[in-house]
């Protein structure tokens, strides 16, 4: 297991390079002056070409990935032009309350998908099953900024159950934290959860159809020990591949939710960074997003280890 975690995380560093320069290159693709709008309106061209010199934006895209590996490689994700307020500062504030946002999210997608999935694989061609396939080709058909809307229109205006907007810290109180991520997290784990049932009711389907589940049956051995011991755990390899794209999904999702929900998070962060030109802000936020990726397939492949004898051989 240590073996292939080593060899994973070897092989992200040419992963995350290529990203670090493939974003270089689409930055320098965008047209205006990235320099000018970073320093506004009023500024004078001393300002201007200053912005520009820190920034490395007078030098060719191989330079400027040069000088930005090297920053990497001491530690640091640059500093905001002008100011010098470290990337790293922004970013520290806002991104608990994205992995808060998408934690919330994960745990909802992994309940809601799970039980669905094997509620449906365990009724087949019954109500339960096809009430379960139905509404998760719808769910997956709304768009998440739509069922956010209407949640909280629901729940929050015309019944005011929970917060509309805002944000609580953990340590202001584990319930007000908790309760304040409910509608955002529902909004933005539906569609991964419907994603998920239909993966689990197909493979768990196939799976209890094998022989092998049939001599466990045949040998008498209960229901319940059949589907979960033997049942779930061979058909827990493509389910955990779903899970683990899911992370993907959800963090660019994420953009939207905080939005809707007046959560001042990641997303918001990367989307003011994207209408302002923030370079800096930018690279750190695709780099960022690139490693919590690769970081949850890594995991998902070690998962399979345990999942699947044949791979640890």
């Amino acid at each position: 297991m240590l073996k292939l975690a080593a060899g994973r995380l070897l092989t992200m560093i040419p992963i995350l390079l290529g990203i670090i320069l493939i974003t270089q290159l689409l930055l320098s693709l965008m047209p205006g002056d990235p320099a000018k709008i970073m320093a506004g309106q009023l500024a004078t061209p001393e300002a201007i070409e200053q912005i520009r010199i820190d920034l490395h934006l007078n030098k060719p895209v191989w330079e400027q990935f040069g000088y930005y590996v090297d920053d990497l490689a001491h530690g640091s994700l640059g500093d905001e032009p002008g100011s010098g307020t470290p990337v790293s500062s922004e970013i520290g504030a806002a991104l608990p309350i994205t992995l808060s946002l998408a934690g919330v999210a994960m745990v909802f997608t992994a309940v809601l998908g799970l039980v669905a999935g094997t509620l449906a694989a365990l009724r087949r061609g019954r109500f339960a099953d096809r009430a379960v396939t139905a509404t998760a080709s719808v769910v997956q058909a709304i768009p998440p900024f739509v069922v956010g809307l209407v949640l909280v229109i629901l729940l929050a205006v015309n019944r005011p159950w929970f917060p509309a907007s805002g944000y609580v810290t953990f340590s202001d109180g584990p319930w007000t934290w908790f309760w304040h991520l409910i509608l955002p997290a529902v909004t933005l784990s539906l569609a991964s959860a419907a994603e998920l049932a239909r993966q689990t009711r197909g493979a768990l389907s196939d799976t209890l159809d094998q022989d092998f589940i049939r001599a466990c049956r045949a040998k008498g051995q209960r229901e319940l020990w059949v589907v979960g011991k033997h049942g779930a755990k061979n058909a827990a390899t493509p389910v955990v591949t779903v899970l683990g794209l899911q992370v993907g999904r959800i963090l660019g999702g994420a953009v939207l939710v905080e939005l809707i929900f007046g959560l001042p998070g990641f997303g918001a962060l990367a989307l003011n960074a994207v209408q302002t030109r923030d370079i800096v802000l930018i690279q750190a936020v695709v780099l960022i997003s690139a490693v919590a990726v690769l970081l949850a397939n890594l995991l998902v492949d070690i998962s399979y280890t345990y999942l699947n004898p044949r791979v640890r051989a």
